[in-house]
């Protein structure tokens, strides 16, 4: 049982005797199963404070890479500049890059930038493609931890993902559409803001899933690569309710929400429920406004931490666990939580 420890910071760490201690340590008989779990358990917590003693009081530059409307990156912002006081004394200091659309070429040119200027951790929201995969590998490569936020790269070598269930997300929201209409026939409107990225259609495969199952006469029409920016959602939106007069309901998985409602307002079309996501700037003032039904919400703040701790992990060569998923709540005018 390979360790750096004293023997004595052992024992004190496990409630043992020092001598229960040497025997477990070097595998004497008549020791309980029991008792060497509990050394076992008590290592493992002293190797975790070790590693935080490790980058306790360091000042560790990480950069944010997200191709995304300005209305997210600004909550994105806020969310990790709040939580950086969380981690005193360690300091995060956060570099940000963001783009409402970016070119491939242009995110791995970015992300090999980073790479080679150095920097203690990358958190990226990026296309799940391969171009974006090589390029993390590069930087895992380089010793460098890559998390994901909001979106997964599951077939990359990021260390580890930060954000909610999206599959689960895209199910509760079928689930609020589904009971909206009570086994009446219906057509959603479904927008994406691209095809590329995996949180996305994970979503949408949850919300198409449940239909499916439990609301059958529930139709789907979709929308997609508006990237989030209100002039092409709107335009996008404007001729799928041209083309299908049925189209009575909304789930925005991509934003871009106060073009779609201008769209359904100038076809003078009803709109029965509007489900969207994230409790953004816009969202607030929309949900406030009783323009649109309900917002599917995580805790960004909650998905920072996640990310922090896992660079500061990968900083001590500490193996890096799974980050809890963020839970996702349903946020109506009536209990909407404080601005950040």
């Amino acid at each position: 049982m390979s360790h750096p420890f004293l023997v004595k910071d052992i024992a004190f760490q496990a409630g043992l005797s020092t001598a229960t201690v040497d025997r477990v340590l070097n595998g004497r008989p008549g020791v309980r199963r029991q008792t060497e779990m509990r050394v076992k358990a008590a290592i493992a917590e002293l190797e975790k404070q070790q590693a935080g003693v490790a980058v306790s009081g360091r000042t560790l530059a990480i950069d944010i890479v997200m191709e995304t409307p300005a209305r997210f990156s600004d909550a994105v912002r806020a969310a990790f500049e709040a939580e950086v006081a969380t981690f005193l004394p360690t300091v995060f200091r956060c570099r940000f890059h963001f783009a409402e659309i970016m070119k491939p070429v242009e995110m791995v040119q970015l992300l090999d930038r980073i790479r080679l200027r150095g920097t203690h951790g990358i958190v990226l929201k990026a296309p799940d493609i391969p171009e974006i995969a090589a390029a993390v590998e590069r930087a895992t490569n380089a010793d460098i931890t890559v998390v994901t936020l909001v979106t997964d790269l599951p077939n990359s070598s990021r260390a580890v993902y930060a954000g909610a269930d999206n599959r689960a997300a895209g199910e509760t929201a079928a689930y609020l559409v589904g009971n909206c209409f009570d086994g009446a026939a219906a057509r959603v409107l479904v927008t994406l803001s691209s095809g590329r990225f995996r949180g996305e259609e994970e979503r949408e495969i949850g919300f198409r899933r449940i239909l499916r199952e439990h609301y059958p006469q529930i139709g789907v029409s979709e929308i997609s690569e508006g990237h989030g920016a209100d002039a092409a959602t709107g335009i996008l939106a404007a001729r799928a309710i041209a083309a299908d007069a049925t189209i009575n309901a909304i789930y925005s998985i991509g934003g871009g929400n106060r073009a779609v409602l201008a769209a359904f307002e100038e076809a003078r079309r009803e709109i029965c429920i509007f489900v969207a996501h994230d409790l953004d700037a816009d969202n607030r003032a929309l949900l406030a406004a009783g323009k649109i039904g309900f917002v599917l919400h995580h805790d960004l703040r909650t998905d920072a931490r996640s990310a922090f701790r896992a660079i500061m992990s990968g900083l001590v060569k500490e193996r890096v666990a799974p980050a809890l998923l963020s839970a996702v709540e349903i946020i109506t005018p009536y209990n909407m939580p404080a601005g950040n």
